[in-house]
């Protein structure tokens, strides 16, 4: 693990905990390094490593998995098969919807559903937030949200982690959260669609905006409360993902309106953009509920190859027109 970026070790907050931390790419790493700063015992896993997944698992208090949506669950099923630690805490660091699970009357399955299903007498925590890895690894400022029905196993997430250059949040919305880091992804493709055709400031702006919108009409029929929305985990990842180039999803976007094949832009992104698979199966969720999502839609048409960033563009704009609280 590369540190050099990375502030001094810092006094300890909490009592030191064994973390394994299960999946080695960007955000893995990162908050493998965050865990190790605040003096616990830090064990990082990837199928690529060495080290056996029981090895890393044993003894471990706290188990955060940070693997790609379409990991989650293989890596769920060989926990399941393994010894953990009792009531060790799973700690759910994924922002995707599974594709293999939902119909017109249930809803895909989250990533810390997934967990919970297979191990349902250990706490789950989602933790989500505007966090670029590339900032953190630098030991520039951030904050998070850890959320779980289980209000003291987030509190001991949050001590795990927080620092002075990293600032966890704890919430009971554990719907919420996660599904305003997974929401986004989709938006900030959009987004970076926008830039990418070099529309300006209003255009970017208005997109966030609605993005937000449908963002919040989605997750509150789903039962989340819409004040989870413009938190951290929601409006904040949001702007996070929607104004960097360190943003996956955006580079997506980005890319495809300077006329790039989808297929070239996943093949050279460094890590998976979560928002593309994230797009399909919202959209397809949302026509079988009748829940517009006029964003999104032309989100997965651009992703689909089936209309141009331009004409995305014009369907939006020649949308028929209404308030702007429906």
């Amino acid at each position: 693990m590369n540190n050099r970026l990375i502030p001094e070790p810092q006094t300890p907050n909490s009592e030191p905990q064994t973390i394994a931390i299960l999946g080695a790419g960007a955000w893995g790493t990162t908050l493998a390094t965050l865990a190790s700063h605040q003096g616990h015992m830090v064990r990082l896993w990837s199928r690529q490593g060495s080290s056996s997944l029981q090895s890393v698992l044993c003894g471990a208090e706290m188990v955060v998995s940070a693997v790609s949506m379409k990991g989650v669950r293989m890596v769920v099923e060989q926990v399941r098969s393994l010894q953990i630690t009792p009531n060790a805490i799973l700690i759910s660091a994924t922002k995707g919807l599974d594709p293999d699970s939902g119909s017109e009357t249930e809803l895909p399955c989250l990533p810390s559903q997934i967990w919970q299903t297979a191990l349902p007498n250990h706490p789950v925590v989602v933790l989500s937030g505007p966090n670029l890895s590339a900032e953190i690894q630098k030991g520039l400022p951030a904050a998070t949200v850890v959320a779980s029905e289980n209000e003291t196993a987030a509190e001991q997430v949050q001590q795990a982690f927080s620092s002075t250059s990293f600032r966890v949040y704890t919430n009971t919305d554990v719907l919420g959260v996660e599904l305003g880091g997974i929401l986004k992804n989709v938006i900030a493709i959009a987004v970076g669609a926008c830039d990418g055709l070099q529309l300006g400031t209003n255009a970017k702006a208005a997109l966030v905006t609605r993005g937000l919108a449908e963002i919040i009409r989605i997750g509150t029929d789903w039962g989340a409360k819409p004040d989870t929305f413009y938190g951290l985990s929601g409006l904040g990842d949001l702007l996070a993902t929607c104004n960097s180039a360190l943003s996956r999803n955006y580079q997506v976007g980005y890319s495809l309106a300077q006329g790039k094949q989808l297929s070239e832009v996943l093949a050279s992104l460094q890590g998976t953009a979560e928002g593309v698979n994230t797009t399909q199966v919202l959209v397809r969720l949302a026509a079988q509920q009748q829940i517009a999502l006029p964003i999104s839609h032309q989100v997965n048409q651009l992703l689909q190859g089936n209309i141009t960033p331009h004409a995305a563009l014009e369907a939006l704009m020649l949308r028929d027109r209404k308030p702007e609280n429906c």
